[in-house]
């Protein structure tokens, strides 16, 4: 498998719009997240599965693919919504509900597109680095709501969640193994509170995640800007890599401090992450 993680800049930001909802479709490609999700599975209700599906149907444009959420294996919608997804209007498929390779196997034999399987249960925590490997898959997210439910965890109400930090890690890490971009983490409720999403976006990118679902245009602008360099760090990187070709690949002092290659492969992950090619 090719390892993502050198490759092109990967979005930061994630937009669902409910599938049941066509005439939100195009706003929502207007509302400059890097992708969106149309979402079959949590936003619509039972008795409308089917009627999403085909308005979602009605609406794939080759032109403008999307992502789509289908509802999760073993549900009465699921086969249905695999083939709806070998559509070229779809770019990708987000798996829900990701327990074990099986279900992901199959999603990708019934469709053929990119998988991004979220991680939202113990069993899928377990198996996580067996479904970062399975053909067809290109990122995980994590599933941070539907994942604290399954583990009876109760976080704090100060909206760090820092109950959830063993298993946020198990994905990075399974990422990084399986040779994927880093991860896409959970949503967060807040949509008026544009501080404590800047928290939540902030601490998904130290914690080594590389994007961030989001629920409401509003987020889209505060969750970019957390997982985009700003002029100064760019401008570091750029420095270093300066210095390090300049010293034809031997390790070399800059700003008082040493640069070896560690630190060049940092800086070209800033690079990559602002959208610059190194």
């Amino acid at each position: 498998m090719t390892d993502a993680a050198t490759s092109a800049r990967q979005p930061h930001t994630y937009l669902f719009v409910p599938a049941d909802r066509p005439e939100r479709y195009a706003k929502a490609r207007a509302a400059g997240a890097d992708a969106v999700i149309v979402d079959l599975e949590d936003a619509v209700a039972p008795d409308a599965k089917r009627r999403a599906r085909d308005a979602l149907a009605d609406a794939l444009d080759e032109a403008a693919p999307v992502i789509v959420r289908v509802n999760a294996a073993g549900t009465p919608w699921y086969e249905d919504d695999l083939e709806l997804c070998r559509h070229p209007g779809v770019a990708a498929v987000m798996l829900p509900k990701a327990d074990g390779i099986d279900a992901v196997c199959h999603a990708f034999e019934a469709t053929f597109k990119d998988l991004l399987p979220i991680i939202e249960s113990a069993r899928g925590v377990e198996e996580v680095r067996a479904i970062a490997r399975v053909p067809g898959v290109v990122r995980l997210a994590f599933g941070s709501i539907d994942l604290a439910i399954d583990l009876g965890i109760d976080c704090a109400p100060d909206g760090g969640e820092a109950e959830l930090q063993p298993y946020r890690a198990q994905v990075v890490l399974a990422s990084r193994l399986g040779g994927l971009a880093a991860p896409v983490d959970g949503v967060s409720t807040a949509i008026d509170d544009p501080e404590r999403l800047r928290a939540d976006a902030e601490r998904s990118r130290r914690l080594g995640f590389g994007a961030k679902l989001c629920i409401h245009p509003k987020q889209i602008p505060v969750v970019q800007a957390a997982f985009t360099p700003d002029a100064q760090r760019v401008a570091w990187a750029q420095r270093v890599c300066a210095a390090f070709a300049a010293s034809g690949g031997a390790a070399v002092a800059l700003d008082g401090q040493m640069i070896d290659m560690p630190v060049v492969e940092r800086a070209r992950a800033v690079l990559r992450s602002a959208g610059l090619a190194t």
